[in-house]
């Protein structure tokens, strides 16, 4: 990722549940933004401008609820062994955020993202990373939910690359939400499905049903790019995200889900912070979409491709 922030997999293909470990290069600035009424998540609100920190030695995006947070001791402890962290007197402490998806009912629901998992992620972490679809932390992710686990689509993890003469912004996502995941023609393309095998529209559900019957959902996303920004920018960086998030998923920010958008900034290159966001929404809109379109189906779930016969 960027070339030079490791992305690591791990998985239990059988269970379906996972995670995905990005470890950033020392002296990566980092913020980030919650939003949605049912986030599970650690260490995230000292990534706020004006706390002590800023950046983080790892991101840990999990499975399991809040047991996949456990897991992030296993990266506390790939990250002490090689002694980084946080310099203390007593030694350097980790500085490790993690956000959480809701997969406990897909697959096997007794099996979990555990310190073990996060750790081989960790092992595994290169700069080379880039499998996509039903890997890591999307192993048990769906989409279109508000009728229940049942009648949704594989959701998975995703990437967007933005390349240009010296910016490089990188979005990877995964897209466990409530609501539909829909194309820049905003037709869907991987949601809530119909009796007839097609898609239904999950706004259309909620507004004629009131209410949804599933409540445990969440879109993770972590923007990375090049550019010498600080704290204050990388937080606005977050927020651009959620606006990919928005614009990619309808609806999207519901009281029954937790997304999350963490923001890292390497700070290799000067551009102007506008175009980082810029391309911030887009990156986060593209590895949303490319995430359901790469999934395969799994756990009685279809997937896009299946689904529109691509």
């Amino acid at each position: 990722m960027l070339g030079t922030i490791k992305v690591g997999h791990a998985a239990d293909p059988e269970a379906l549940t996972g995670c995905t470990v990005f470890l950033p290069p020392e002296g990566t600035v980092a913020s980030c933004e919650v939003r949605g009424g049912a986030p599970g998540t650690r260490e995230t609100e000292l990534l706020r401008p004006m706390f002590t920190v800023s950046g983080v030695n790892a991101i840990l995006l999990a499975g399991g609820s809040a047991f996949g947070l456990s897991a992030a001791g296993g990266v506390v402890r790939f990250l002490e062994e090689r002694g980084v962290g946080f310099p203390t007197p007593g030694g350097p402490v980790p500085i490790v955020s993690a956000a959480v998806i809701f997969d406990l009912d897909i697959g096997d629901g007794t099996v979990r993202p555990d310190e073990e998992m996060a750790y081989r992620a960790c092992l595994e972490a290169s700069v080379d990373e880039g499998a996509q679809g039903s890997v890591g932390v999307g192993m048990g992710a769906s989409v279109g939910n508000p009728a229940g686990r049942h009648m949704s689509t594989r959701g998975g993890f995703g990437l967007h690359r933005y390349s240009g003469e010296s910016l490089e912004v990188e979005v990877a996502a995964v897209v466990n939400s409530l609501g539909d995941v829909v194309g820049e023609d905003g037709s869907v393309i991987a949601g809530l499905r119909d009796g007839a095998g097609g898609f239904t529209g999950a706004e259309a559900f909620m507004a004629a049903a009131a209410g949804a019957s599933s409540r445990e959902n969440t879109t993770l996303v972590v923007v990375a790019t090049n550019a010498r920004i600080d704290v204050a920018g990388c937080a606005r960086l977050a927020l651009q995200g959620h606006n990919g998030i928005a614009r990619a998923i309808r609806p999207s920010h519901t009281r029954y889900d937790g997304d999350t958008v963490f923001a890292l900034a390497t700070g290799d290159v000067e551009v102007p912070q506008d175009a980082v966001e810029v391309y911030a929404a887009i990156g986060t809109e593209g590895a949303i979409r490319s995430a359901v379109m790469s999934a395969s189906a799994g756990g009685g779930l279809p997937c896009a491709r299946d689904i529109l016969g691509a």
